[in-house]
C-alpha cells in the first residue's frame, strides 16, 4: 500500500486483475534429415526457401527433405525448424558450416594399396579453381622426401620440396600448413602419412554429395543433453508438426531396414506424445498396393496414437536434383496445407479437401472402394478428382479412441491447453482464494468466448460450446494446504461433415411445396 503524508493529487496504475489469454501459433513445422550442407543437430529456424538455401544448400538427389521443405513453403508454410542428421565424410562440421570442399588421396609408393596421404583444399568447391597435386623426386632425394606440386589449371602455384611423411623439420602437414593458401594435408586418425608414389598426378575433386549417410534409429531419436535429433526439439515450444521424410530415403536405400523405420516413425510418435503439443506427420512406405499397406498398417506398423497421423500415397512432383519428376513422400507438402488451412479457416477446419500443390500425379490412384478399406484404419488417403485436381482426402489420426479420431479435434485441444498453459503464468503464487477462482474463471471464458466465436466450438451459445468451474467444490482445503489450484474446463469441438448423406424419395406429382 502507498502511503500519503501531505495532501495533493496522487496518480496510481493498478492492474484490471484479469489478463487476456493470446491465443498461440498452430503451424509451425520441424523437419529432420539429410541437406546439402549446414550444421548438425542444430534446431534452425527458416521462414521461406531462401533462408533455407542460404543455411542448408538446395536440393540433393536422392533426399527428400530439401524437397519436403519446398513443398511446405509451396503449401502454405510460415515457418519451419531444420534439424540436419548423419555425417558424410565430409567436413560439415560447425568450423565451416558443412561446406563441401575438394580432396584427392594419393596413392602409396612401394606398391603401397593404401593411400599415402589425402589433400583437401582450403576453400569450398565453388572456389576450388580445378586445384591438382602431384608428386616428383626431391632434389635433395632419399627414401623419406619428396617434392609436393600444388597447380592451378596448367599453372604452377606451390611447390614443397624436401617434404617427408615422417613427423620433424620437414614434415609436410606442418609445411603445406604454415605456407599454403590452397590446400592441406589432412592426418588420417589412427595412420601415418606415407611417402606417396612418385609421378603421381591426381587432381581434387569434391566427393559425390552422399544424400543418405549411415545412420541409425539412434541418429532420429537424438539425446535431449546434446540437443539431437528429435531430442533437440524438446527444447522448442512453438513446433506443432514433426515431418521426418528422409527416413524413408533411409529405408529406400538400405540405411535403415523395415523394423529400423518402424523405430523412427514410433519415436516421432513418442516424441510428440510426450511434448502434448505437436502431432507426427507420417509417410506409408512407397511402392505397395492396397492390400499390402493395409498389412503394413495394421499387422506390422500397429500405430495407436492421438498425436500422429498418416498419409498415403507418395506423390509426384518436379524434381529440380534432376531435373525429372519423381515420386516423394508426402508429409513436406501435408504440413504446409495445415498452416494455409489455419490461415484461411482455422485450426478447428479438418486440413482436407485441399488441392496439393506441385504434385503431378500420384504413386497410385486408389479406387472408393479402396479407400474404404484404408480410411476406417487411419490411413488418410491422397486422391485425383477430374477436374479438380489432386487432393487430400482425410483427416484422421492413428488413435483407436473414438473421441480423438479426428485430426482437426486433436489439434483444436493442443491450440486451446497451450494458450491457457502459456496466458495464465501469472497465477502461480498468487494468494489461493475466492477472488483469484474468479479471476481466473474470468479469464479463461473470455478465451474461450472467443474461441466459440470462431466457430471452432459446438453450440448455439457459449453455455452450450463450453465451461468454466473454479471454486470451492473442486479446490477443496486440502487442496489448497499443499498448494493446487484446480481449473475444470470443458469444450465442445466441433467433427468435420465426413459423411454427407442426401436422402432422395420419390413424391407422387402435386405432393410437393413450392417452397
Amino acid at each position: 500500500m502507498p502511503t500519503y503524508l501531505s495532501p495533493g493529487v496522487y496518480m496510481e496504475e493498478v492492474s484490471s486483475g484479469s489478463k487476456p489469454i493470446e491465443a498461440v501459433g498452430t503451424a509451425i513445422a520441424a523437419f529432420v534429415g539429410f541437406t546439402e550442407k549446414g550444421p548438425l543437430n542444430e534446431p534452425t529456424l527458416v521462414t521461406n526457401w531462401t533462408q533455407y538455401t542460404r543455411s542448408f544448400g538446395g536440393f540433393v538427389d536422392g533426399a527428400y527433405l530439401p524437397g519436403a521443405v519446398f513443398g511446405y513453403f509451396l503449401n502454405g508454410g510460415g515457418s519451419a525448424y531444420v534439424v540436419r542428421i548423419g555425417h558424410d565424410g565430409q567436413e560439415s562440421d560447425a568450423a565451416t558450416n558443412g561446406a563441401v570442399y575438394a580432396r584427392a588421396e594419393l596413392p602409396g609408393g612401394s606398391g603401397g594399396d593404401k593411400p599415402a596421404l589425402a589433400v583437401r583444399s582450403l576453400r569450398p568447391v565453388n572456389d576450388a579453381n580445378d586445384i591438382s597435386v602431384e608428386i616428383s623426386d626431391a632434389s635433395e632425394a632419399s627414401e623419406d622426401t619428396f617434392k609436393l606440386v600444388v597447380r592451378k589449371g596448367d599453372k604452377v602455384a606451390e611447390t614443397y620440396d624436401n617434404v617427408s611423411a615422417k613427423r620433424g623439420p620437414n614434415y609436410v602437414a606442418t609445411a603445406v600448413k604454415q605456407q599454403s593458401k590452397l590446400i592441406t594435408v589432412e592426418e588420417t586418425k589412427g595412420a601415418a602419412l606415407a611417402v606417396p608414389a612418385k609421378g603421381a598426378q591426381v587432381a581434387l575433386t569434391a566427393p559425390e554429395a552422399l544424400a543418405v549417410p549411415k545412420v541409425t534409429a539412434e541418429d532420429y531419436v537424438g539425446d535431449v543433453s546434446e540437443r539431437s535429433g528429435f531430442g533437440g526439439l524438446e527444447a522448442l515450444e512453438d513446433v506443432t508438426m514433426l515431418c521426418v521424410p528422409d527416413a524413408m530415403a533411409a529405408y529406400q536405400r538400405g540405411v535403415l531396414d523395415a523394423e529400423g523405420l518402424k523405430a523412427v516413425q514410433l519415436a516421432m510418435i513418442a516424441h510428440c506424445e510426450l511434448m502434448g503439443d505437436r502431432v507426427a506427420i507420417l509417410d506409408g512406405p512407397p511402392g505397395l498396393n492396397v492390400q499390402k499397406l493395409k498389412e503394413w498398417r495394421m499387422d506390422f506398423a500397429g500405430y495407436d496414437s492421438k498425436y500422429a497421423t498418416l498419409y498415403w500415397p507418395w506423390i509426384k512432383v518436379m524434381d529440380p536434383a534432376t531435373g525429372k519428376p519423381g515420386f516423394v513422400p508426402p508429409s513436406g507438402h501435408i504440413a504446409g496445407i495445415w498452416a494455409r488451412n489455419d490461415d484461411t479457416r482455422g485450426v478447428h477446419k479438418a486440413p482436407a479437401n485441399e488441392v496439393i500443390r506441385g504434385a503431378i500425379s500420384l504413386e497410385l490412384n486408389i479406387t472408393k472402394g479402396e479407400h474404404d478399406q484404408l480410411n476406417p484404419i487411419g490411413v488418410n488417403c491422397i486422391r485425383s478428382f477430374p477436374g479438380q485436381g489432386i487432393r487430400v482426402w482425410g483427416a484422421r489420426t492413428l488413435s483407436s479412441d473414438p473421441e480423438w479420431r479426428y485430426l482437426n479435434v486433436r489439434r483444436l485441444f493442443n491450440f486451446v491447453e497451450k494458450s491457457i498453459l502459456l496466458g495464465t503464468n501469472w497465477v502461480v503464487f498468487e494468494p489461493n482464494d475466492p477472488m483469484l477462482w474468479d479471476r481466473v474463471r474470468r479469464t479463461i471464458m473470455m478465451f474461450l468466448r472467443r474461441v466459440w466465436q470462431s466457430g471452432a466450438l459446438f453450440g448455439r451459445s457459449p453455455a452450450e460450446a463450453f465451461f468454466v468451474k473454479c471454486d470451492e467444490e473442486n479446490n477443496p482445503p486440502e487442496n489448497r494446504d499443499v498448494g493446487i489450484l484446480t481449473v475444470d474446463i470443458g469444450i465442445a469441438p466441433v467433427k468435420p461433415a465426413e459423411f454427407v448423406v442426401f436422402r432422395l424419395s420419390q413424391l407422387a406429382q402435386g405432393g410437393g411445396t413450392d417452397e
